[in-house]
């Protein structure tokens, strides 16, 4: 039996029956190394077949579990009212007067064919306010602007007095400075298609060209949910278009100038191929859709899997410059990494599958299909892989002497040494001090910053909240307790108070509210004397004005929207500014307060709506994947104590798998200092893959100790003789890797990305700097004697190394 001595070389030594097992199962792929490909081959394809069923969502509300409170409060609210699903139009008139027959005659126009889009059920806008107004004895009820005839400017005065001062209008349709007014329409869509909103969106923008064409001094953007769901689809497919041939670009580039082989190369490549076109086939045959956050798994498991290959690789190709056949290098290869490579696979797969404890489906649906990657990349790295490379022919040429590498990393292998207790010392106060600024990041998932400005749905929804009003709303249903108790008077004045309370908070840009209407009709009915523009004192007199304005208003323009079935409850919109989600939280908060000291205890109207569903996403994520991460990291630190075989090692490792993550962190919180839903999965992703390293150094250290009874300073030259270049080779890849997420359209993508990077280049100088230093700290050279007492032999179940 042979085994690696300190210059990479084969020698004689101590075996186990698992390393004899390795090494028949290599002559095993190596002698029928064709049948071997072939299977695997077939294997690939057939999996990958099922890509043909993968469908992508369109639903911003894939984000969310069926157990997400949010997601069941906005659910229960569009069960009563009418449903939010929109699209908005927004114009501005180059003159910045929206108050022009050109203007108002392109609004009418458009909101004449806006009712032509498909599951459209209402069109509000300027033109078609339902102006109501007292004439004699009669009560009219009629369209701001007529739907047919020219817009005299006696008509252009009246619509610019009611637009600049009706609460329904204002900062809602009609900006502030009259220069921006918006059509909104809603849609009444099945749920039956995830790809409902895709011929919405495409009537729109054929309705928006049109518009643009007829009247081209007019800047018209469309914005709203519809557009939101758009915009992730179309995020998800740049990403595919755009990532993943610049992954492989970037990483068949970096492959090549450090293992400086064609052949090597070439047979990596089809690895990692196969392997994400079997997560993606896999994923197609179980009927997962894709998302924006699902749909960067091949790109991550193309990075991961290049770990396992590179390791057999370098091994391989540094015996062979050491004169060893070509044969028995990769036999001897495949001894060495076998099972450190099935470990770290096997702690990178549960990194990932602890993502099914993420609160957004997406996240879950990306940790299993990189789980079932990572997998299928540890299967062809030691099938497909050594066949391959037992066929392909090497030209690696023998070196005289130490190799470079070998000479760089005794060198670093000295300098920790010689510099243990400052290293020791310095990276605790680094770590320390960058833990401390943890605590300074802030939770934001405002949906509109998720897409970046190439993205049309950001710069349009940017121009909107820019122009005309802000998109992000809250959605209160205040209950009256009773049916036809919304036209209550103290129900009315308790629905007006809170109103004029939101309408005073400094994130509130507008507010949508019955309590607006009553005063109107109160006003109308009494002659439109303006001294009676407030609430009607009276519950029945309250109850046939809005019986006689529900009877005057025309189809599709009623108060559904509004008011629920039995009118027992009534629906106030707060549109908020530009605002963060925790400034989001924050008046959430207050309201809640303010309703519970002003409300009766029976009623307790809470936020709803998609804002406030993304506003806490991340902490939802976050007390998840905390269940998740420990759970991972106890995995992970069993796995490793089972293979090393040592308590003390495996508790050991919990220190440069822990570190990564506080340093990553901390140095966000400098260079951004905001996180999204995507940073809560950070910690658990990356666990699993920044144990890699972990893992290959503890095991070479460990051999060096118990085989050739090496003090702890010689273990740790010999671990950084054997492993360390592979391990800065895997490391960079993984960093290029997902660095390349970072170029991602879609912001969730790139601080996973992003984030991601930067753990794994702190992984690795923890894995340099702070790992060796704790094992010479800990590790006395009286364990040498005890162990070579009982023979230097190590258990037959422990990492061969």
């Amino acid at each position: 039996m042979v085994n690696e001595n300190r210059r990479g070389r084969p020698s004689q030594g101590s075996s186990s029956a698992f390393d004899e097992w390795v090494v028949s199962y290599a002559h095993w792929v190596i002698r029928r190394r064709w049948w071997v490909l072939a299977a695997t081959l077939l294997v690939a394809i057939v999996a990958a077949s099922g890509m043909r069923f993968l469908g992508f969502s369109t639903d911003y509300r894939v984000f969310f579990s069926n157990e997400n409170p949010q997601l069941a409060a906005f659910e229960a609210l569009q069960n009563v009212y009418t449903k939010s699903d929109n699209v908005l139009f927004v114009l501005k008139p180059g003159s910045g007067d929206i108050f022009s027959p050109d203007t108002l005659n392109a609004v009418r126009a458009l909101t004449d064919e806006a009712w032509m889009l498909p599951f459209a059920t209402r069109v509000d806008s300027v033109t078609n306010f339902q102006r109501s107004f007292a004439e004699g004895d009669d009560f009219i009820v009629e369209d701001l602007v007529p739907k047919k005839g020219a817009i005299t400017q006696d008509r252009i005065s009246t619509v610019h007095q009611v637009a600049l001062s009706e609460p329904l209008l204002l900062n809602r349709l009609v900006s502030a400075d009259g220069s921006t007014t918006g059509v909104a329409v809603t849609l009444t869509m099945p749920g039956k298609d995830s790809n409902e909103p895709v011929p919405v969106m495409a009537a729109a923008r054929k309705l928006a060209a049109k518009i643009r064409a007829e009247y081209p001094d007019l800047t018209l953007v469309l914005t709203g949910t519809v557009p939101l769901n758009q915009a992730f689809s179309d995020a998800g497919h740049d990403d595919l278009e755009t990532l993943i041939p610049l992954m492989y670009g970037a990483l068949v580039l970096v492959m090549f100038v450090l293992l400086r082989s064609i052949p090597g190369t070439m047979a990596t490549v089809v690895v990692i191929g196969l392997s994400a076109a079997t997560a993606l086939g896999l994923a197609g045959w179980a009927g997962l859709m894709l998302t924006p956050p699902s749909v960067v798994a091949p790109t991550i498991i193309l990075t991961i899997a290049i770990a396992d290959s590179i390791h057999i690789l370098i091994t391989m190709f540094n015996q062979m410059r050491d004169g060893v056949s070509k044969r028995d290098s990769l036999v001897e290869s495949l001894r060495i990494n076998f099972q450190p490579i099935f470990l770290t696979s096997l702690t990178t797969v549960i990194g990932f599958l602890s993502l099914n404890f993420s609160d957004a489906p997406p996240f879950r649906d990306l940790g299993n299909i990189t789980a079932t990657g990572t997998a299928a990349a540890w299967v062809f790295s030691i099938l497909f892989l050594p066949a391959a490379m037992a066929i392909l022919p090497l030209n690696v040429r023998p070196r005289g002497g130490k190799r470079g590498d070998f000479h760089a990393m005794e060198s670093m292998a000295n300098f920790v040494i010689g510099h243990r207790k400052a290293l020791l010392g310095g990276m605790f106060v680094l770590v320390a001090g960058l833990g401390a600024l943890i605590p300074r990041i802030e939770l934001n998932d405002q949906f509109v910053n998720y897409f970046d400005e190439t993205i049309q749905f950001r710069i349009d929804t940017d121009f909107a909240m820019k122009n005309l009003s802000g998109i992000y709303q809250l959605q209160y249903s205040v209950s009256s307790g009773s049916s036809g108790g919304i036209s209550d008077p103290k129900y009315l004045n308790d629905l007006d108070a809170f109103s004029a309370w939101l309408n005073s908070q400094p994130e509130v840009v507008h507010v949508q509210t019955m309590a607006d209407i009553m005063k109107r009709l109160n006003r109308n009915l009494h002659g439109d004397d303006p001294s009676w523009y407030r609430l009607p004192d009276d519950r029945q007199l309250a109850a046939q004005y809005l019986l006689l304005y529900e009877m005057s208003l025309p189809y599709g323009l009623d108060l559904n929207n509004m008011i629920n079935v039995d009118k027992s409850a009534t629906q106030v919109i707060a549109t908020l500014r530009n605002v963060s989600t925790k400034q989001a939280q924050n008046l959430i908060r207050r309201a809640d307060d303010w309703v519970k000291d002003n409300f009766p205890p029976e009623i307790r109207p809470e936020a709803a709506g998609p804002f406030v569903m993304f506003a806490y996403i991340s902490k939802r994520n976050i007390e998840g994947m905390l269940i998740g991460t420990t759970l991972a990291l106890f995995l992970i630190s069993g796995c490793l104590i089972l293979a090393l075989r040592s308590l003390k090692l495996g508790l050991v490792s919990l220190a440069p798998n822990l570190v990564p993550a506080v340093m990553a962190f901390g140095i966000w919180a400098v260079m951004v200092g905001q996180v999204s839903v995507a940073s809560s999965v950070v910690a658990a992703t990356s666990l699993g893959i920044i144990v890699d390293a972990t893992v290959h150094f503890l095991s070479k250290y460990r051999r060096a100790r118990r085989q050739h009874g090496e003090s702890p300073e010689g273990a740790i030259r010999y671990a950084f003789t054997t492993v360390g270049t592979a391990l800065w080779v895997t490391s960079t890849i993984l960093v290029v890797g997902f660095a390349v997420l970072s170029l991602s359209a879609f912001e969730l993508n790139q601080s996973l990305g992003l984030l991601t990077a930067i753990t794994l280049v702190c992984a690795l100088a923890a894995d340099f700097l702070l790992l060796p230093a704790i094992l010479l700290l800990i590790d006395k050279d009286r364990e040498t004697k005890t162990e070579m007492d009982h023979g230097g032999r190590k258990p037959s179940m422990a990492i061969a190394e």
